[in-house]
């Protein structure tokens, strides 16, 4: 799947907002199930959002109703609006290329974290 590239982690306080970008090969970008896990200290990885080449979404408990996932073909970019942020929402998100509906895909990006605190 080509390199990917996260953008756009950071700190938050509680409450507030952070978008977060993953930038991919535009070659296979187009067809390409897209989605955001996270992994938290001493937890295992959790889907977060994903999207479908078509724009078809899901979401994971620990996005649903908070966050939203997009993608721009043109920009080969996928983001991820997280909005009311938890201190619970601190973890490595990590963008992922290439699943399927109830998997995975093999290419992730570096991990970027995001950190909500006061």
């Amino acid at each position: 799947q080509g390199q990917l590239v996260e953008s756009g982690g950071g700190l938050a306080q509680p409450g507030g907002s952070l978008t977060l970008a993953c930038q991919a090969s535009p070659f296979i970008f187009n067809i390409l199930r897209m989605g955001w896990y996270r992994q938290a200290p001493g937890k295992q990885r959790e889907m977060v959002a994903r999207i479908s080449a078509g724009g078809n979404v899901d979401y994971g408990a620990s996005g649903e109703g908070r966050f939203t996932i997009s993608r721009d073909n043109a920009k080969s970019t996928v983001y991820l609006q997280m909005d009311r942020l938890r201190p619970e929402d601190t973890a490595v998100y990590f963008c992922n290329a290439g699943g399927s509906s109830t998997a995975p895909g093999t290419g992730w990006g570096q991990g970027i974290q995001v950190t909500v605190s006061s």
